[in-house]
Order: C-alpha cells, then structure tokens, then sequence
C-alpha cells in the first residue's frame, strides 16, 4: 500500500527517502559521462562510424529534453511515485538493450530508447524533494542533491574507465551499462517500499502530441550535422533541415493554438516575450552547447591520439570534476553578493581553461594525463562556478505562476544545446582530423567551444542589462 505524504513523520523517512531518488539521479548523472569515456572502444568493437558515435551520446540528450517536461506532468497527473518506478525500471531494462546492441545502428535505437525512460525517472527526483523538504532542510537536501550531480561526473569518468579496462567477464565497454541493471533493482526495491506517492495535481494535462512534433523537428535539425559529413553534405540533407525549421514553426504554432483552447501547452509561449529571459536561455544554450562537446573531443584525442588507456583517460577528469563539485559549493554564496558577475567569471576561467590545455598539448608532443588533469581543474572549477547558480539567475526572471513552464524550458534548452553541440563540435573535430591532424582538430574544437563560451557572457551581459532597464521601469510607474 503506497504511503501519503503525510505519513512519513518521521525525519528520519524522508531522508531515506532522498537516498532513493537521489541515488537514481546518479545513475542518470553517471550515464551521461560514462559512456564518453567508452566511446573509443565501442566504435572499435562495432564498427561504428564517427557519425553513428556521436549519435550515441546526442540522441540520448534529444529523448530526453524532448519529454522531460511530459515526464513532469505524467508525475502530476499519475503521481510521483507511480512514473519514478516506471521510469527507472525503463532506465534499467533500456540499459540492458544498450549493453546488448550488436552493431552501432541498434545502439544508437537503444540510447534513444535510454533518454526517454530517463525523461520519466528524473522530474520525478526534483518534485519529491520538493514535497517532502518544504521547511528549513529544504536547504540541506538540495545541498545533497548538488553534490551528487557533481560527483556522478567524477563517478561516471572514474567507473567507465575502470570497467572498460577490467573487462568484466569478457563484458568490455558493455559493463559500463550492465552496471546499471543491480543499481536499477535496488532502487525500485527501495523505493516501492518507501517512497511516499505525492497528491495528484487536478487539472493536470498532457501535451504529447506537442513533444512528439517537437522531437520530429530537433531530429531534423540535428540528424544532419551528425551524418553530413558521410553522405558529403548530400544536397538531401539542406532538405531535411529545411523540413526541420518548417516543423518546428509548426510546433510553434501548434503551442500557441493549445493555450487557446484553454490547454497545458509543453512551452508557455508568452515566457519568450520576455527579453532578460529570451538572452538568458540563450546563454544558457551557449554554455551548454560548450560543455559536453569539450568532454567528447577531449576523450577522443586522449585515447585515439596520444593512446591513453581508458582507465587513465576516465582518472584525468577526475581533478576536474572534484574542482567542480568545490566551485559548485562556493558559487551559490559568491552569486547572492556578485549576481550574473559570478557566471561571466566562470565563463572566463573555462575560457582560460581551454587555452591552456590548447597550449599545453602543442607545447608537449604527448603530455602525460598527470600533466593533463592538472591544466584541466580550471575549467572545471570555472564550470562548477557557472553551473549551479545558471538556473537561478535566468529563472529569476520568470513570474511565479509561470515557474514551472519556465524550468520546464530551461531543461529543455540545456539538453537541446549539448545535443546540438556533440553534433557540431565533433563533426568539426572528425573532419579536420580527417583533412588534416588530430591536433589541428582538438584546437579547433577548443576554439569552437570558447567562442560558444563567449557567446554565454555576451548574452549574460545582454540579460543583465534588459533586466535592469525592466526593473528601472517597473520603479518609475
């Protein structure tokens, strides 16, 4: 029998509780990097080629954003509970399907499958938190949740590489899914027994065909850069893009007519009509777009080009991720006395980060990972700077009865743009490594990525000022 909210009295319940869900956002934290780490070797292993690698790790992010808020709203409407165990017994299973994918094609099917089972399990994370944290813990367990995220970057780098290298029972990159199904079981065990099920919103409606036009639109826009460069930029593909751009006008369209009939459209149109909030997604999109594709080129020129071992690859973000976990710790208290000023630093420093390691690797025929992970902590600590206040500042905009449809927005936008940057960045990367060196490729892609970096403090400027100048106007009425 599910229990009420009500019932878990005790302080000690809920902290179970947060254990639970908590430890499923690691599992989800963890896949999203450890499969970076294994990329080389599943490429190796399936024949897979650079386009089908890349939509190894971008279809995952596109399943994802493109549910995440149906996921939120299946919470809602058939209670938290009911779709987190839906969801992480269909992260465990599609897992399973990952680990057994016998050619890149299937993979790719199977990572897919992946992100929206996940799309299911993580809202569910965030709205149980909230419900059962309404006092003064609130404080603590998001503290808790912070540091999770950050630590299953560092878990997922560590672990992929760990696995890939034992090569359990002859499971080779394989386990690093694998891993997934005990952790699976635990947590459905553990949370069927006492997760409590949150009431139900009434009123509470699902806009699936509106996910559905959008998923169909993003597949457009970004299956071509993931293949142009097999096909040679066949003048088809300009076509699919062009039908991309078209459907997303009509998911645009379609939202629009949703809210007028008095719907729950997936995207309240009307947050777009705010300037501080439209830069703020931007920037949000450029640093996103920046971040995950660093991780991908980095992996690749590590392992296939200076012949790191996986293990050794997986252990050199480590420092990073570790510098990243203590700037997300400092970020929130530097936020509240410097505003948007501290995003820009982070910015910053991530840039100073990519030029050193641009620097490093052409001064040093082929620097040790030691070498490696020490000129890396300072991007990581600049993103750990950014990262966590990000959300705030650019939710902050946002009026309070549109809260919801505004987070809903931001993450979506957060895994659009990592999708749309593995696209970019690593066909830039294969091409120029193909054209001509591995080396040129990495500072290229270095390159690319600190201009998406500058994008992000152009627009945060941008957001800065279009909120003050709205503030100053809402004073003089």
């Amino acid at each position: 029998m599910d229990m009420s909210v009500a019932a878990i009295a005790e302080p000690s319940r809920r902290w179970q509780v947060l254990a639970i869900v908590v430890a499923a956002q690691f599992m989800f934290g963890v896949d999203a990097f450890i499969v970076n780490v294994a990329i080389p070797t599943i490429a190796k292993d399936l024949a897979a080629s650079s386009s089908q690698i890349e939509a190894v790790i971008a279809v995952y992010l596109i399943g994802y954003a493109t549910l995440i808020i149906t996921g939120g709203r299946l919470g809602d409407i058939l209670g938290t509970k009911t779709v987190f165990l839906i969801g992480v017994a269909g992260f465990t299973l599609t897992s399973l399907w990952c680990g057994l994918a016998q050619s890149g094609t299937e993979l790719i099917l199977a990572r897919l499958a992946q992100g929206v089972t996940a799309a299911l399990m993580v809202p569910q994370v965030l709205a149980t938190i909230h419900v059962l944290f309404p006092d003064a813990a609130r404080a603590k367990a998001f503290a808790i949740y912070g540091i999770v995220l950050g630590l299953a970057g560092a878990a997922g780098f560590a672990l992929g590489g760990l696995l890939v290298t034992l090569d359990l029972a002859g499971f080779g990159w394989r386990a690093i899914f694998f891993v997934n199904l005990p952790v699976g079981v635990l947590i459905i065990a553990a949370a069927a027994h006492v997760m409590p099920q949150a009431p139900r919103r009434p009123g509470t409606r699902l806009d699936l065909p509106g996910a559905v036009i959008l998923f169909v639109g993003l597949l457009c826009l970004i299956g071509p850069v993931l293949f142009g460069r097999e096909t040679h930029w066949a003048s088809w593909l300009w076509l699919i893009v062009a039908g991309g751009l078209l459907i997303v006008w009509i998911f645009l369209r379609y939202e629009r007519g949703v809210a007028r009939r008095g719907g729950m459209p997936l995207i309240d149109l009307d947050l777009l009509a705010d300037p501080a909030f439209v830069r703020g997604l931007g920037a949000v999109f450029c640093f996103f777009f920046a971040n995950l594709s660093f991780y991908l080129v980095t992996t690749l020129y590590m392992q296939a080009t200076l012949r790191i071992a996986p293990l050794w690859a997986g252990l050199v973000f480590m420092p990073l991720a570790l510098a990243f976990v203590i700037a997300s710790r400092h970020s929130g208290a530097r936020a509240r006395r410097r505003g948007t000023l501290v995003l820009i630093e982070g910015c910053v420093l991530q840039i100073i980060g990519l030029a050193a390691l641009a620097s490093t690797v052409v001064a040093v025929t082929s620097p040790a990972p030691v070498v490696l992970a020490t000129v890396m902590i300072v991007f990581g600590y600049g993103q750990g700077l950014v990262m966590a206040p990000l959300s705030g500042a650019v939710l902050s905009h946002v009026r309070a009865g549109s809260a919801g449809s505004g987070s809903g927005l931001y993450g979506t936008t957060t895994q659009i743009a990592s999708a749309s940057g593995v696209a970019a960045v690593g066909a830039v990367y294969f091409a120029v490594a193909s054209a001509s060196s591995a080396l040129l490729a990495l500072q290229v892609s270095l390159g690319l990525v600190a201009l998406s970096l500058i994008g992000s403090i152009v627009l945060l400027l941008r957001m800065r000022r279009a909120a003050g100048a709205q503030a100053a106007t809402a004073s003089a009425r």
